[in-house]
């Protein structure tokens, strides 16, 4: 889950080269979806789109496009994944667009409080300490999930003394993975040594290259990564540890309830599940669309 409360190479051997053979600038087969194209306008949820976002006719959103399947970059450079279809999908929903423009993950959250962006889509994992910040209206049901090299051993319950690859700035750096290396020097044991990267990419590529000995992500990602390399890599056990994803919006803003109502009318006429199954990420969607949950989790 990516955490950034800041407020936060497959080559050096023969076959592969060290720019990545896990390139999410390139998709396999998922090159995004027109779906949204097909949405019609949901007057209620318009209706209580704020009045300047309304006028202006776009949503100006803060993203990361470095986490596939949910945000990452085509050939041209621009922001895909499901993650940013269902964004188009909610914009279609209340009749404007979304302005997606490419940011640091950990400078997101403070953009918004900032009023730069209207809002943060990029799989942030909601919890008790960011909704002091901002509100999330939740979309998402994701956990936590390890890979490991194929035929590996790996527990993510007992991984003292393995190297760990992770991206910078989640809640895997930042979280999960501190507290396991902790609860290992509190029983004797050797810490886990966190190798932590700017891109999920350069994670994966580490594991993959046989510089670590495990990866940590989200759900919907390390089942990417996987599918990626299955040849190399493949899942550790199953997801633990879920948590709901939320859009990040500014606190008390009424654009939280406009984009509740577009999800929500998403979500019954078919196209949420739609775009989910279409990523192949459809395990973690939700009936009910909900703000703040992040708290109760």
């Amino acid at each position: 889950m990516r955490t950034a409360l800041t407020v936060s190479a497959l080559a050096v051997a023969a076959v592969f080269a060290l720019t990545g053979c896990v390139d999410n600038s390139t998709p396999a087969e998922d090159s995004g979806s027109d779906t949204a194209s097909t949405v019609e306008v949901d007057d209620a949820a318009a209706a209580l789109l704020p009045e300047d976002i309304a006028s202006a006719g776009v949503i100006v959103v803060g993203i990361d496009p470095n986490y596939a399947p949910n945000e990452y970059k085509d050939d041209a450079g621009d922001p895909i994944g499901w993650e940013v279809d269902l964004g188009d999908a909610v914009a279609a929903k209340l009749g404007v667009e979304m302005e997606y423009r490419s940011s640091g993950f950990d400078k997101i959250i403070p953009s918004i409080t900032g009023e730069t962006y209207d809002i943060g889509l990029s799989s942030f994992t909601d919890n008790a300490e960011r909704e002091e910040i901002v509100d999330f209206v939740n979309y998402y049901n994701a956990g936590i999930q390890w890979a490991q090299p194929i035929d590996g051993a790996v527990d993510p319950d007992n991984a003292c003394g393995l190297t760990v690859a992770v991206q910078a700035t989640t809640y895997e750096e930042t979280e999960e993975l501190p507290a396991k290396s902790q609860a290992c020097l509190d029983s004797g044991a050797e810490a886990i040594d966190i190798l932590k990267f700017e891109t999920q990419d350069e994670a994966t590529n580490a594991l993959a290259l046989g510089r670590a000995d495990a990866m940590s992500a989200d759900s919907p990602i390390t089942q990417y990564a996987v599918s990626q390399v299955d040849d190399k890599i493949e899942l550790a056990g199953e997801a633990f540890d879920v948590a709901p994803y939320g859009i990040a919006v500014a606190k008390d803003s009424d654009l939280s309830a406009a984009i509740q109502a577009a999800l929500q009318s998403l979500v019954d006429d078919g196209t949420y599940g739609d775009i989910l199954a279409e990523w192949g990420v459809e395990d973690g969607g939700i009936e009910e669309i909900t703000i703040n949950a992040g708290a109760d989790s």
